[in-house]
């Protein structure tokens, strides 16, 4: 396996494709945006200083790498914050301006336990396959697949205020 440091315009690249998955991924572990956001930052500032080693590939170690830092962040909070309903920024964005039901998606996917949480973000914001979502977080592919059938299940009882009349059920 070919391993390489990564330059600049480089790093800028992955930051500009996978940065809102990464979002997303990092706040599935911690408590909110802000420290998602640093937790993202400060990965991809280890990056630039020029002194880690990539492996050939980059967006798998990105994931691992942010989950790493997520973990270790969420170790160092010494008080759970609770979710502000009234505050001004939420993981999310709705297509048609909806922050109701964007901040309800936040809170329902904070309520599903960490592992169905993990691979949900992993599957639908950063569009990995289930195998790739089993190889990140270590665990056999039925399990996974599991996880992900429980939480989409948990997630659509919770949201079905917010479907459209006329939908299909999936």
């Amino acid at each position: 396996m070919a391993e390489r440091r990564l330059c600049a315009d480089e790093i800028r690249q992955l930051y500009d494709q996978h940065g809102p998955a990464l979002l997303a991924y990092a706040c599935s572990f911690v408590s909110d945006v802000a420290t998602g956001e640093d937790v993202l930052h400060q990965v991809f500032m280890r990056l630039l200083q020029g002194n880690t080693i990539v492996p050939e590939a980059p967006v798998a170690y990105l994931y691992r790498a942010v989950r790493n830092a997520a973990l270790n962040a969420r170790r160092t909070v010494k008080r759970e914050v609770a979710l502000d309903l009234d505050a001004p920024s939420s993981m999310f964005e709705s297509r048609d301006s909806n922050r109701e039901a964007a901040l309800t998606l936040q809170a329902a996917l904070l309520e599903l336990p960490e592992e169905q949480r993990e691979v949900v973000v992993l599957r639908v914001w950063s569009g990995m396959t289930l195998e790739e979502a089993a190889s990140l977080t270590g665990v056999s592919l039925s399990t996974t697949a599991s996880r992900y059938r429980y939480a989409l299940d948990k997630l659509r009882e919770r949201l079905r205020p917010y479907r459209k009349e006329g939908s299909l059920e999936q």
